[in-house]
């Protein structure tokens, strides 16, 4: 397994995005949200990932970056937990929704458990 996230799994399109906040289900796990849908976003890929900070909770650029570069190191790092368990292709965006200043360890654990709740729940809307 590659521990990769190469450009073509990061999520760029704007009508995607915007599809993923019109349309999409989210799943919770205090501070991370992950908003997903499913569905073929043009190449075959199994997931497109974008993360994002709120400016309202961190003003500064320099803390918004440093809270996306950890969205993204837990992202693939953890990206095996999804992709062993998806069948069909998927765009999530990971939202940080707290002023909190969590560690990396602790953001990582979060994720982790996000995405072990989103795979029960997509177990749940497929049966």
């Amino acid at each position: 397994m590659k521990f990769t996230y190469p450009k073509i799994e990061k999520l760029k399109s704007k009508t995607t995005i915007d599809l993923l906040f019109s349309k999409g289900a989210s799943v919770s796990k205090y501070p991370l949200r992950l908003v997903y849908i499913s569905g073929d976003f043009g190449e075959n890929i199994p997931i497109k990932m974008g993360v994002s900070v709120s400016k309202k909770h961190f003003k500064n650029a320099v803390d918004r970056n440093y809270f996306k570069r950890v969205l993204r190191e837990t992202y693939r790092l953890n990206k095996h937990l999804l992709l062993d368990n998806l069948n069909m292709p998927y765009a999530f965006m990971l939202l940080y929704q707290t002023k909190d200043r969590l560690s990396y360890e602790e953001i990582n654990t979060k994720t982790i458990q996000l995405f072990e709740k989103f795979l029960v729940t997509i177990k749940k809307e497929t049966l």
